[in-house]
């Protein structure tokens, strides 16, 4: 074997085959190298694999059409075919010799993280990954080329069938993916799985993620053994053919290709077994696909059954959130995941929920409630404001699930009355969501059929009511504040009189300023001054929008009486510019001028208030002046940060010890930096004096050998 690897290897590099694939590898891993790494500062080499590894398609064929065809056209295989060698070391040392031409652009890869260090912080366990599955997919196609080599003669025969083989391998995560997903039948989705089998991309993608699967290594590896037992099959029958063999070698061949298959599958499916906390390891610097140690502590804790529902067909949904659910169910033997296909079961929601979630959603059911987690609160995203798109910034599959099943076992409580029939803006359902993620229930209250809010009320939420509060009604809410209760309560614009409902903002002190807020300073509003961007205040409830916006159009101001005597507390949360007015006419929407009786700023936008009370209890309240903060219009423009402070809001209200509670985990890092300069010599090195010197090599050694 060692003989026919080196001549093999000396083939290659000795004709200028070899130097040739080495030389386009290089050039294209070094473009995307200094587009992606160098000029964008992506801080993994993820990017760039995932991007050129299409080049192989086409390469790869070139290498191995010759191997094994052009040998059997020349009639030269017959030494080997009747040598004392094995078959079996007769294809590998041929495979070996092109797995060799294969590392040597690998390895030039594998040096480049070494240097991108020097740039800052570096996803260096997701880089090395995604070399491995760079090489391994590799090291899978030039076996499959290999194999279509060995059953024919003629070389550009051998090259199309592996174009099309690797193709094919290329695009059918869509097609199985499409069979699964528009299928209705069994027999689809069986197909589907069966394709799926031919998918050489999605576990290269799984770890280029930096999600260190043993199943992808396995499932390469297992690959390549096969081919590679293919290939030595085929030239087997032709040898013993040679020797004059028959019938019972053919059917030898056949018999031992299907047991290799058996084996293969069963290898492959046996991995299934394996729990995924000891198959897969996760190489991210945050931990992104690892269960936190809260999760896991809580998780192991259970003692009711949880059921999850995942609305998907299994293997067709988001990869990513199928293992965190996986390794759940690892975790805790109470978890089981099911996969309920919208396509065949298109009703199934109607069980749990009115409005049909989206398709990758979860309904999580326990034996007292259910839930639903949309697959659309799975991730975060934020405004990239130099493209005015959504950028995908953070994962919270983790933390929406155990926060679900948090809810669904818990048995504390809280309840929250929204208060109705004075023509409130009705909470959207992300906003509603939040309060059940905060392990929390929610109910609409009309005021005027009770003759006190209930006494399990945690809190009780006045939003915009349009219409003013009876003497009665406002009275029982001030009551209930007056025993320690809490409030969310939203200002609105309208030019009715809200004398009663003014009556309890006084209970804390409050007024509004009259008017609505015009922000003269550009760098707090968007486009249009009514528009505001306030400025967020550092405290325990805005902790989780450090060094972000949200979105306050059209907000009244808000002023309280600072000396109280340390009865009442305020902390400002949201604040204008000293440059703000309040424009009482605002008949006309274009003008931003300010009135002779207008009123200057800084205001508040949205306080805080703790109130002592005479029984020694406090009244927690949380006060807004924008009537359109807490909708999702305002909230898609700082995408998912409105949505934030409300939770944020509820969860100091509701003021109850959570099972756990997960952070969204970050999707972004910091992006490298480099010098105009290094970035320079990076590209012409890379780009042009890498790979034109190893051509230069590979063309110097072939002329030497033609002209000897």
């Amino acid at each position: 074997m060692k003989a026919i690897y080196k001549r093999e290897l000396k083939s290659y590099f000795y004709s200028f085959t070899g130097w040739l694939f080495v030389a386009v590898n290089l050039f294209v891993m070094g473009l995307y190298f200094i587009v992606y790494n160098m000029l964008m500062g992506y801080p993994t080499i993820a990017y760039v694999l995932q991007s050129i590894v299409f080049t192989f398609i086409v390469t790869i064929p070139i290498l191995t059409m010759r191997t094994l065809s052009e040998e059997r056209k020349n009639k030269t295989d017959q030494l080997i075919l009747t040598a004392p060698v094995s078959v079996g070391k007769i294809v590998l040392g041929k495979y070996l010799a092109l797995a060799t031409v294969l590392f040597v652009p690998t390895a030039f890869m594998g040096i480049l993280p070494l240097f991108l260090m020097q740039g800052g912080e570096f996803q260096m366990g997701v880089s090395y990954a995604s070399v491995l599955g760079f090489f391994l997919y590799g090291c899978l196609a030039l076996a499959v080329g290999l194999f279509l080599s060995s059953l024919t003669e003629s070389v550009v025969i051998a090259a199309v069938l592996s174009f099309g083989a690797l193709f094919l391998g290329y695009i059918m995560p869509g097609i199985s993916n499409l069979i699964t997903t528009t299928g209705t039948s069994a027999v689809t989705t069986t197909i589907g799985k069966i394709l799926s089998c031919f998918d050489m991309v999605s576990r290269f993608d799984t770890l280029s993620s930096g999600y260190f699967e043993l199943e992808a290594v396995v499932y390469y590896l297992s690959a390549i053994a096969l081919a590679l037992f293919c290939t030595a099959q085929t030239i087997q029958k032709r040898r013993y053919n040679v020797a004059g063999g028959g019938l019972k070698v053919g059917a030898y061949s056949v018999t031992g290709i299907l047991l290799m298959i058996a084996m293969t599958v069963a290898v492959n499916l046996g991995l299934n077994y394996v729990p995924e906390q000891y198959s897969s390891f996760d190489l991210t610097e945050n931990r992104l696909y690892a269960l936190t140690d809260e999760t896991k502590a809580f998780l192991s804790g259970l003692s009711e059954d949880i059921t999850i529902y995942v609305l998907a067909e299994e293997g067709a949904g988001d990869a990513d959130f199928s293992k965190t659910l996986e390794r759940m169910a690892d975790q805790s033997g109470h978890i089981k995941i099911k996969y309920v296909s919208p396509a065949k079961n298109p009703n199934f929601y109607q069980n749990y929920t009115d409005t049909q979630p989206s398709t990758g959603s979860l309904i999580v059911e326990g034996e007292k409630r259910s839930t639903v987690v949309d697959y659309s609160d799975i991730y975060t995203y934020e405004m990239d404001y130099s493209t005015y798109s959504y950028q995908t910034t953070g994962y919270d599959g983790e933390g929406r699930t155990v926060s679900a099943i948090a809810y669904v076992t818990t048995e504390d409580m809280p309840v929250f009355y929204v208060i109705g029939g004075h023509g409130e803006l009705e909470l959207e359902e992300k906003f509603v969501n939040t309060i059940t993620k905060e392990n929390a229930s929610y109910e609409t209250l009309m005021l005027y059929s009770v003759d006190e809010i209930p006494e399990d009320a945690q809190g009780v939420i006045l939003n915009a009511p349009t219409s003013d509060y009876s003497k009665e009604d406002a009275e029982k809410v001030i009551d209930y504040l007056k025993k320690g209760g809490n409030a969310l309560i939203v200002s609105t614009m309208t030019d009715g009189e809200m004398t009663n409902f003014k009556s309890i903002l006084g209970f804390y002190g409050i007024t509004e300023v009259d008017g609505t807020i015009v922000e003269q300073d550009r760098n707090y509003y968007y486009q249009n001054p009514y528009y505001l961007f306030p400025e967020i205040a550092s405290a325990e409830v805005t902790a989780p929008l450090a060094d972000s916006l949200v979105f306050a159009p059209f907000s009244k101001g808000l002023s309280y009486d600072g000396d109280t005597m340390g009865e009442v507390l305020y902390t400002p949360l949201l604040t204008t510019s000293g440059s703000a007015f309040s424009k009482t006419d605002i008949t006309d929407n274009s003008d931003f001028s300010k009135g002779e009786n207008d009123e200057d700023g800084p205001f508040t936008v949205s306080v805080e208030v703790e109130k002592s009370l005479e029984d020694g209890s406090i009244s927690h309240a949380y006060v807004v002046g924008g009537e359109s903060l807490f909708t999702s219009l305002a909230d898609d423009m700082a995408p998912g940060n409105n949505v934030k402070l409300f939770s944020s809001m509820i969860s100091m209200l509701a003021d109850h010890e959570s099972s756990v509670a997960i952070p969204v985990k970050s999707l972004s890092m910091p992006n490298l930096v480099f010098k105009a300069q290094t970035a320079y010599i990076a590209a012409v090195l890379c780009v042009i004096v890498v790979p034109l010197a190893t051509l230069a090599a590979g063309l110097v050694i072939w002329l030497r050998r033609r002209r000897r």
